[in-house]
């Protein structure tokens, strides 16, 4: 199974982005699918999650009203559009498997990640 996350730069505060993870190696549309994120000295926080037919979705009070999860099963792809961006939401992020739309997802098998830098 391999995530590979893409879309991420560098915008000013109010800026938008929109993050891809394409999946392949395994059935993507039988997955819950999730987004983490890691900020320079922080852990991980969990921010939203999608299920397998995009008909629930998570967002963490952090992100709720700024940013859309969604997927596409045929392209095996998840997106994150992310608008009215924050300084504190730079960070790396991440997509990964879910268990659970409403339990932040395990922490190995994550992709690599994409960098999203917001500047004041």
């Amino acid at each position: 199974a391999q995530l590979v996350e893409s879309g991420g730069g560098m915008v000013q505060t109010g800026g938008s982005l929109r993050l891809s993870c394409e999946a392949s190696g395994f059935t993507f549309r039988r997955f819950n699918m999730s987004w983490v994120r890691q900020a320079p000295g922080k852990g991980s926080e969990w921010i939203s999650s999608i299920s397998t037919t995009g008909d629930t979705t998570y967002y963490a009070d952090s992100v709720k009203g700024r940013f859309t999860i969604s997927r596409d099963n045929t392209k095996s792809t998840m997106y994150l559009q992310m608008t009215n961006l924050k300084p504190e939401d730079t960070a790396l992020y991440h997509c990964a498997k879910a268990v659970r739309v409403d339990l932040p997802p395990r922490s190995d098998g994550w992709g690599p990640g994409t960098q999203v830098t917001v500047s004041s």
